[in-house]
C-alpha cells in the first residue's frame, strides 16, 4: 500500500514548478501503478499551451475557475469545480486560469518525475527519457 501526504511532498523533488504552475506528484512511474497522479496548482491569470503527444491525461478541477481551448477545433470549455477533461486524442490545448486552479491530474503512461515541458508543450516519450538518462 502506498500512502502519501500532499503536505509532506511540498518542498521535495516531487514538487515540480514551472511557468506559473506547481505539480505535486503523488504517484510516479516507479510506484508501479501504470499511471501517475498529481495535484497541480496554476496561478491566477496564467495561460499555458500544452500538447501531450506521448501521454494521455485526464484532469479534474477541484477549485478555481478557468477555461480550456482545443487548438484543433477552436472550441473552448469552462473549467470550474466538478469539471473533468480528458485528452484522449493527445489534444493540443490552451489552459487558462482566471482564478487559481487546483487540479487532480492522471497521466498514462505515468511520468517519471524528471520530465520538463519541451518547446511544443509536450513531455518526451518515456522511452526517450530512458535513453537520455
Amino acid at each position: 500500500m502506498i500512502v502519501r501526504d500532499l503536505n509532506e511532498i511540498k518542498g521535495t523533488d516531487r514538487a515540480v514548478s514551472d511557468a506559473q504552475w506547481t505539480s505535486y506528484r503523488l504517484l510516479l512511474a516507479d510506484d508501479g501503478m501504470g499511471f501517475s497522479f498529481h495535484i497541480t496548482v496554476l496561478e491566477a491569470g496564467s495561460e499555458h499551451t500544452f500538447h501531450y503527444k506521448n501521454h494521455f491525461e485526464s484532469v479534474y478541477c477541484m477549485k478555481g475557475k478557468g477555461s480550456i481551448t482545443d487548438i484543433a477545433t477552436g472550441e473552448t470549455h469552462e473549467i470550474k469545480p466538478g469539471v473533468v477533461y480528458a485528452l484522449n486524442l493527445h489534444d493540443k490545448h490552451i489552459l487558462r486560469a482566471e482564478e487559481e486552479l487546483h487540479m487532480a491530474c492522471c497521466f498514462n503512461p505515468p511520468v517519471t518525475g524528471h520530465e520538463v515541458h519541451q518547446a511544443d508543450g509536450s513531455y518526451a516519450a518515456p522511452s526517450d527519457l530512458e535513453t537520455a538518462g
